[in-house]
């Protein structure tokens, strides 16, 4: 039993055991990074296009931005539903029940990206046209969205793997992974877009020649490194509990991320209506507000891993500590956010687009100084959100998804109207509230029924974190 046990750990971190802080920041560390260069694929697709290409091109970018969101949201929310069984699994000491997750995780992945992929890409030109898209980039936008969905693919499984590597305790696997990818992005990116008249396209042709080598790599160390995830046809099994689990866990986490990125297309074709400056405006001021939201999804991540683990192993102590760590380590981050937004906004804008245009630097600076001081907020909601998601509790974080979603809708038909974009600025600070009480509210029923485990109190206080990256 031991030996079978030191197999199971072998390249995989368990963080049912040690000092809390420290397994959660050894274990978001890597996935911040990660998440860094993952977002860089899209803001070096802007950089490159701002500076090489104009503002127009930009603002081609720019109109795609909330579907672009809404295909990589997606992916993350399904696959990483799917970790969360396996993260369970793994707490538990379950390596048959790893086996026949991963087996039924990969079947239920390549089936719903090829529904998914087909289904955007019949939707994409009507859609376009839904939001107003500019006529001068209709055709650039297209062209990019076409190309991004048709291998989409790539995105989800590489999510996947990623999401069984990080649910073991992994999380420097696929760090590295993406640096490769990246480093060829941005190669890929110069020549295609400065090179080529391929243009804005070019930028699209590099982001999926990066993601399909991240899938191989995946690929290639898990069947060198990881056995647990090696699945033989008969691990393909009609458990319709699991698979039952599988996509409740997985729709729920989807669905939740693509309601939010609806209301974020809706709210996009309110943005489209104030004209192209307005555009490039918030596309930059978004890019930025990406990046200062990194560290609260790296931090969010490991929370899910680590509640999912300790909720497998029945260690509810852990669980109500780890979320209460992770929601001060966000606020920590969200001091720093809130220093740059006053002092440095005009300055990344200017940095990361090349825009000189006074009227877009005036309206990016203000969605920034708008947003981030609501970081404090929405660390609460994301922790809160995706923890009660790694316990079973599905319900409440897709209900307030849903009041995202009204609320963008309303913004688009009432406030973008009255308010113009200042409307826009100040409207995700107050979803951020309303959708956080709903999360607290949860989060205190479960805090009631789940009693805590006096006796691990000794062992999370005197034992190492045993997060291992190997």
């Amino acid at each position: 039993m031991k030996t079978a046990k030191m197999n199971l750990r072998k390249n995989a971190g368990n963080m049912t055991d040690g000092a809390i802080m420290s397994c959660l920041l050894a274990f978001a560390f890597p996935i911040l990074i990660g998440n860094i260069f993952q977002q860089l694929y899209n803001v070096v697709d802007t950089a490159v296009i701002g500076n090489v290409l104009g503002d127009n091109a930009l603002a081609s970018i720019g109109a795609v931005s909330p579907i672009y969101n809404l295909v990589i949201g997606f992916a993350n929310g399904i696959t990483n539903g799917f970790a969360v069984v396996i993260a369970r699994a793994f707490g538990a000491d379950k390596e048959d029940e790893i086996r026949k997750s991963v087996a039924m995780s990969f079947v239920l992945t390549a089936i719903i990206s090829v529904v998914f992929t087909i289904g955007s890409l019949l939707l994409l030109r009507p859609l376009l046209v839904f939001l107003e898209t500019p006529v001068t980039i209709i055709d650039d936008t297209y062209r990019y969205l076409v190309i991004i969905l048709a291998f989409s693919v790539a995105t989800m499984f590489y999510n996947m793997y990623a999401g069984m590597l990080r649910a073991i305790g992994n999380s420097r696997a696929p760090l590295y992974f993406l640096i490769v990818a990246m480093i060829i992005n941005v190669i890929l990116d110069i020549i295609l877009v400065k090179y080529t008249p391929l243009g804005v396209a070019g930028a699209a042709v590099a982001t999926v020649i990066a993601q399909i080598v991240s899938v191989i790599l995946c690929i290639v160390y898990i069947y060198k490194k990881c056995p647990m995830f090696i699945f033989r046809p008969k691990d393909v099994v009609k458990d319709w509990a699991l698979i039952k689990e599988l996509l409740a866990t997985g729709i729920s986490m989807g669905l939740m991320i693509v309601v939010v990125s609806i209301g974020s297309v809706a709210l996009q074709r309110g943005v489209n209506s104030l004209g192209e400056q307005t555009i490039a405006a918030h596309t930059a001021a978004r890019k930025i507000d990406d990046i200062f939201m990194l560290p609260l999804s790296s931090i969010t991540m490991a929370a899910s891993t680590f509640v999912g683990q300790n909720f497998g192993a029945g260690k509810m102590d852990r669980v109500k500590k780890g979320i209460m760590c992770s929601i001060l380590i966000d606020c920590v981050w969200s001091t720093f956010a809130l220093l740059c937004s006053v002092f440095g906004s005009e300055l990344m804008v200017q940095l990361l687009s090349g825009t000189k245009d006074p009227e877009v630097l005036k309206w990016s600076t203000t969605y920034i100084r708008t947003n981030l001081p609501f970081f404090y907020v929405l660390s609460i909601l994301v922790v809160l959100r995706s923890s009660l998601q790694s316990v079973g509790r599905k319900i409440v974080p897709v209900i307030g998804s849903i009041v995202e979603l009204i609320c963008k809708f309303a913004a688009v038909i009432v406030i973008v109207p009255l308010c113009g974009y200042i409307g826009i600025c100040f409207l995700e600070p107050v979803i951020w509230i309303l959708s956080a009480i709903l999360v607290c509210v949860d989060y205190m029923c479960f805090a009631k029924v789940c009693r805590p485990n006096h006796c691990e109190e000794e062992v999370i206080q005197s034992q190492p974190c045993t997060v291992s990256n190997s």
